[in-house]
């Protein structure tokens, strides 16, 4: 019986941790992946539908006078590797921070 009990502590133990490095890296290429799909809007909608776009999506904020469409394209691949850097750095942190509270819990 107590081996049983071992083991379901070892078992919720493991399940209540989070990966550190894949949570990471999940962060990370979603990020990658919406800064593509931004790229990706950018070049089929043109500048004015844009701005609309972007306008609705932060309630109203005019994005008019920040939106560029001129990007070199060494700047957009330095933008995509920022993007994943960042969201990567936000979901090892996260993952930290969950993790270290669990510990001070059990």
């Amino acid at each position: 019986m107590a081996s049983i009990q071992i083991i379901i502590t070892e078992w919720r133990k493991i399940m209540n941790t989070i990966n550190i490095k894949r949570l990471a890296l999940a962060f990370g290429f979603t990020g990658a992946l919406l800064y593509l799909g931004c790229v990706l809007l950018m070049t089929i909608l043109g500048h004015d539908r844009t701005v609309v776009f972007f306008n609705s999506l932060l309630h109203g904020f005019d994005t008019s006078s920040i939106v560029r469409m001129d990007i070199p394209v060494w700047e957009a691949i330095l933008g995509i590797a920022e993007t994943f850097i960042l969201c990567w750095f936000v979901g090892a942190l996260i993952a930290s921070v969950y993790n270290f509270s669990f510990k001070k819990q059990g």
